[in-house]
């Protein structure tokens, strides 16, 4: 608690001697930092709560995952099985399906299991990140009670051609290689980008799932344990077509394909031998997306459509005596979806905008396990439409109305309006009170409706009601930028589903909870220069009250009114980047209150996750040679060799280092 308080103390003390500078010019250019004062008042965003990823920060992190991006860097907390392994977003205290995940427009969240898992999508690939926080996502989808996150690739119409290799090592045997090439004129341009990862990954921990007792003395110790059995590897190709045949037309094609295999190690736990079993996981992606967008006199029309492809194999091998592994689990999952959307927006004036929009979506699916012989075939079909009403007020308030109808095959389900306002409080002045009102939906995935054995076709969709409000401020000083945000959420989600054991022997999905979740977010970033140096100073800081609320018919319900599993009551993050000439030297720091593991929170058991806090560094050079643009960067993961974990039994790695080499013309 005292160390997540010193975040809230040194970002305050960082915005305090700053309200009293005046405003100044807006642009500011120094070496290689672009000082540019964002537009916050926007009546298309009124109410809304977005966070922007700095392009700085994507570079920087582009060999990482974007699991490792968004716990470093934003308010989302990253439930991680370990290095490489699976990677879930918990966004304001809701599950991972209920942060809704786009790609260049599509959703690539999976119609089966409703998640993404964020260790399998490469910092690299990405040119624009954006989150929508809470109800905000109803600009994009319905479904993110928790938010969204989008993705987005775009096409440099100043480039001729360019060539960038990255390569990183790492500890654990950890090879990176990125591979981009791009060429075009001011009518057509064309990008190809290539990687590979793979890492041994085998790092030592303390196995604190396991005691060993001296029989003398009866000292308990933990023993040293090595991470066997996981490995990671995964290559992947994105391409990109972009063409303008007019200034007012703009055609492009992307498709983003990814194999990746890696084998799942066992809890620390476990006290049998090591080769007793093996299991492994192999992914492959297909995605592609089509775009037509036409800038007329009187609005935007764009069409879109796209497809996605997803195969995942697990495999469980026992070994048997006598007889070697032998299959206990051999599933495997196939799925295929279809997207396309028609959008047109405008307006009568500068005051006043609209948009309208249709997406009609398709998802086929199918599981079977040849072992057990369970499994189950399932489809669905989506429209949505979508309405906003756009109204700006003497640059003094926006309004922000959006009215979303959704039919779920061929079932229509409850209406979903949203409203938001923002009214600047000082005329002239960047200093915002934003607020909004929404309901929202999410539906079971196909998963909780339909697996064998277990699957609920009864099961009702969540709904949740937000209020939410908060202050926005930026200021432009002489040569620094200033931008700070405070929001509170207050969401009801009723029909919460969870998997419980039944008394058939197996899990099924219920709507058996009602969910409070409220909280605050706050961050703040200042970027400038001085002298001879250009900095960037960001922070977050997040406090997140999920509470389960209980189901009226179960009086000794021990869950009731306590924090959901894994959801850390207070979390942060902090970055300095320091840049002085041809060097530059970045700190990242990130805090985590502790999380419990089982519904009733009890305080009693050794089960529960300790909190932790991170340090990273990385230092480095850039430097040109005639007509290549060099940089070389050393890393430090974890600084401090801290222990600790985001998942029970599955240890994340201590002091680790990384060297990034990358090579540009």
């Amino acid at each position: 608690m005292r160390r997540v308080a010193c975040i809230i103390a040194m970002a305050g003390l960082l915005v305090s001697p700053l309200y009293s500078q005046g405003m100044q010019d807006s642009v500011y250019v120094i070496q290689e930092v672009a000082i540019t004062k964002e537009r916050i008042f926007v009546k298309e965003q009124a109410g809304m709560k977005q966070t922007q990823v700095d392009s700085v920060v994507l570079q920087n992190k582009a060999h990482l995952s974007l699991s490792d991006l968004l716990s470093e860097n934003t308010s989302v907390f990253i439930k991680n099985h370990g290095r490489g392994a699976l990677a879930t977003a918990s966004f304001r205290g809701t599950s991972p399906s209920h942060t809704q995940v786009s790609w260049n427009g599509i959703n690539i969240n999976s119609p089966m299991a409703g998640m993404v898992d964020f260790s399998l999508i490469p910092v690299y690939i990405i040119d624009e990140l954006n989150l929508k926080h809470g109800s905000a996502s109803l600009a994009d989808r319905s479904g993110g009670i928790g938010g969204s996150i989008n993705i987005n690739n775009r096409a440099d119409w100043n480039d001729k051609y360019s060539i960038a290799y990255l390569q990183g090592i790492g500890s654990y045997s950890t090879f990176d290689e990125f591979l981009q090439v791009g060429v075009g004129n001011k009518k057509i341009q064309i990008k190809t980008r290539l990687y590979h990862n793979y890492s041994k990954n085998d790092y030592t921990f303390y196995n604190r799932g396991i005691a060993n007792i001296d029989p003398v003395s009866g000292a308990i110790s933990n023993p040293i344990d090595t991470n066997h059995n996981a490995s990671y590897m995964r290559y992947g190709l994105l391409q990109e077509i972009y063409y303008r045949p007019a200034s007012n037309h703009l055609l492009s094609l992307k498709y983003w394909g990814q194999f990746a295999d890696r084998t799942i190690p066992k809890p620390t736990s476990y006290e049998g031998p090591d080769n007793s079993n093996l299991n492994s996981q192999e992914d492959r992606d297909h995605r592609v997306v089509a775009d037509w967008k036409y800038y007329g006199n009187f609005g935007k029309l764009l069409l879109r459509s796209g497809y996605a492809e997803k195969g995942l194999d697990y495999k469980q091998m026992n070994q048997v005596p006598g007889l070697g592994l032998i299959p206990a689990i051999w599933s495997e999952s196939r799925q295929q979806s279809l997207y396309n959307t028609f959008s047109y927006s405008g307006g009568t004036d500068g005051d006043l905008s609209w948009k309208g929009s249709i997406d009609l979506n398709y998802h086929k699916v199918r599981s079977a396990d040849s072992v057990s012989g369970a499994g189950y075939e399932g489809q669905r079909n989506e429209l949505s439409t979508m309405f906003a009403v756009r109204k700006s007020f003497k640059d003094r308030v926006n309004l922000n109305l959006m009215l979303r109808q959704e039919w779920v095959d061929g079932l229509r389900l409850p209406f979903i309006p949203y409203f938001g306002m923002d009214l600047r409080l000082i005329e002239g002045v960047d200093l915002l009170l934003k607020g909004n009102l929404a309901r929202n939906y999410h539906l079971p995935t196909l998963n909780d409706l339909y697996w064998q054995p277990g699957g609920n076709p009864d099961l009702l969709p969540e709904v949740g009601y937000t209020v939410e409000g908060g202050l926005a401020y930026q200021q432009a000083f002489s040569g620094h930028l200033l931008l700070t945000e405070l929001s509170l959420y207050r969401s009801q989600i009723d029909n919460w589903i969870i998997w419980i054991p039944s008394y058939r022997g197996y899990w099924e999905p219920r709507n058996i909870r009602s969910v409070l979740s409220k909280g605050l977010e706050y961050n703040i970033q200042l970027q400038g220069y001085i002298s001879e140096f250009n900095y960037r100073l960001s922070a977050t800081y997040g406090y997140t009250s999920a509470v389960n609320q209980g189901d009226p018919l179960i009086w000794s319900d021990e869950s009731y009114g306590k924090q959901l599993v894994y959801i850390p009551l207070h979390s942060g993050n902090m970055m300095a980047h320091l840049g002085w000439g041809n060097l530059f030297f970045t700190y990242q720091f990130n805090a985590y209150s502790e999380r419990y593991t089982t519904s009733s929170n009890d305080v009693s058991r050794r089960d529960k996750l300790y909190p932790y806090f991170m340090n990273d560094i990385s230092a480095g050079s850039t430097f040109r040679l005639k007509r290549l643009d060099l940089s070389l960067e050393f890393k430090v993961y974890n600084l401090l060799n801290e222990p600790y974990h985001t998942i029970l039994y599955r240890p994340m790695p201590g002091r680790n280092y990384q060297l990034v080499f990358k090579i540009q013309i």
